[in-house]
């Protein structure tokens, strides 16, 4: 922006005035500076058009740090003309560009003026670009380019100065191409305590650790059963109904055993929130449009799914008195985990529901699973997992199955593990039960969170750690080493 380059133009002209004021005297410091005129080496225009090695012309044996904090906007929030910008830089680099932060252009930058200097640089950085879909994108692109994280700082808010002091969860990520630095990672502990460790290396998940980048598998890796997203309805919300718009429909006792049953997504497995939907196989549908209350439904479905402007949606008007991607019940339970979730729980907020609860798409679900997987997901090792390589929305958890349950390296469990397991994750849904009608979101308050189930999942980490190292690990740091050590060798002996 014109104006910030010469407000910073002119706090240069001040700065060395006053300092002239001091050492030689006010009238020989108006006689340096009047009238005023061009100073600093600032230039204005967009650092992602521009080119840098003009900009920063070092000379022999000079050093240039590149230190800055760029805009904080993720792929779904970037303007027409940021997305031009990460065009300009990547059109040819990345395939999947459209899919990253706007800060990533910042570093690529940086690895260009990389090419004929030795370089550091560091910036303030979105911390999406460090998780999920986003390192497999980039990093690899980096890490190409001989450059390397030698230091970082780990998630922490940042508040702006704005009139509502909006903040935002950000990370800090030095790179270099220069060769013997010492790498250190910064990081928050206890209280907000900072502390810092030196490591031999920095991944791009800013852990300790070869840089293994974690990929999408479409099937479990480690013996873990599979884990389908749950129901998508796209009806418009009319087979959906909440308690008093099921009284609206005038069913019988029968017609309801028949037709509806419980649904459930985030809000109904955190908050307790309660939800039913129309539920009609194809056998059911003649019998189903008889009923005055469920037809007009349907009718509103069709009318929706017609006027869609995706193509499968419109075919899908051919069956309106169905979920459009929907899944068989299952015969016995699901465990079903939400797609997102708080960061300020202890443990993910796993549930167990009934043969006849339908999941929405807002869940993936483990139908029909040995119980075991449910103490598994409970536990505090998969939730640094999670936290990990899955994307975050701000610090929120945002779970997945291709990243998150199919990459959890898991050993292999004898008869013996999964028998001891499976006890953890009954304690733990027993000492919910015993707290009946509270929810999961009243439950796992931090702050108020009960002993009984504390100490269950103090028990169940207990169990599922020793099978992993044969003791409690110290934090929360040694956990993602393990992870990452039994990740990268699964990986190495599959040929990934």
């Amino acid at each position: 922006k014109d104006f910030a380059a010469e407000v910073a133009r002119l706090s240069l002209l001040i700065a060395e005035f006053q300092c002239d004021v001091r050492f030689i005297g006010q009238k020989e410091a108006k006689a340096l500076v009047l009238p005023l005129r061009k100073t600093g080496k600032i230039h204005q225009g967009n650092a992602l058009r521009v080119d840098w090695c003009e900009i920063c012309q070092v000379s022999d044996g000079g050093e240039t740090f590149v230190c800055g904090n760029p805009p904080y906007k993720g792929s779904k929030y970037q303007s027409k003309g940021q997305k031009e910008d990460l065009a300009f830089v990547f059109d040819k680099e990345i395939l999947g560009w459209k899919s990253l932060d706007y800060v990533s252009g910042w570093f690529y930058k940086l690895c260009e003026f990389g090419r004929k200097l030795p370089v550091s640089g560091a910036f303030v950085s979105t911390n999406s670009i460090c998780q999920g879909q986003q390192v497999s994108l980039f990093w690899p692109t980096v890490f190409s380019l001989n450059f390397q994280i030698f230091f970082c700082h780990t998630n922490f808010k940042w508040s702006n100065l704005a009139n509502k002091n909006a903040g935002v969860t950000v990370v800090i990520v030095g790179i270099t191409n220069k060769a013997n630095v010492k790498k250190t990672i910064y990081e928050y502990e206890v209280k907000q305590t900072p502390s810092a460790r030196l490591v031999e290396n920095i991944t791009p998940y800013l852990v300790p650790g070869e840089n293994v980048i974690v990929e999408k598998e479409t099937k479990p890796l480690f013996g873990l059963p599979e884990m389908p997203r749950g129901n998508s309805p796209t009806d418009g919300g009319h087979l959906l109904l909440k308690k008093e718009g099921l009284s609206s429909l005038n069913l019988t006792k029968r017609d309801v055993e028949r037709f509806i049953r419980p649904f459930y997504g985030s809000d109904e497995i955190i908050s307790g929130v309660s939800r039913y939907c129309i539920w009609i196989s194809d056998v059911q549908s003649e019998q189903a449009y008889s009923l005055e209350g469920i037809k007009n439904r349907i009718d509103q479905v069709r009318e929706f799914r017609l006027k869609s402007p995706k193509a499968a949606t419109v075919k899908a008007a051919n069956w309106p008195y169905r979920f459009d991607e929907r899944k068989n019940l299952p015969s016995s339970y699901s465990i079903v985990i939400p797609i997102r979730s708080s960061e300020s729980r202890p443990y993910l907020p796993v549930s167990l529901l009934n043969a006849d609860a339908v999941v929405s798409n807002l869940a993936f679900t483990l139908p029909d699973a040995p119980l075991w997987c449910l103490s598994v997901i409970a536990s505090k090792l998969h939730l640094v997992w999670i936290g990990t390589v899955c994307a975050r929305l701000e610090m929120r958890f945002s779970y997945t199955n291709t990243i998150g349950w199919n990459t959890f390296p898991t050993p292999k469990l004898t008869e013996q593990n999964k028998s001891d397991l499976t006890r953890c994750a009954k304690d733990i849904l027993l000492a919910r039960e015993a707290h009946f009608p509270a929810t999961i979101a009243d439950l796992y308050d931090p702050e108020k969170m009960p002993d009984n189930l504390r100490e269950a999942h103090e028990r169940n980490d207990e169990v599922l750690e020793r099978i992993y190292l044969g003791r409690r690990f110290k934090n929360d740091t040694e956990r993602l080493e393990k992870l990452f050590e039994l990740y990268t060798k699964m990986t190495r002996r599959n040929g990934h």
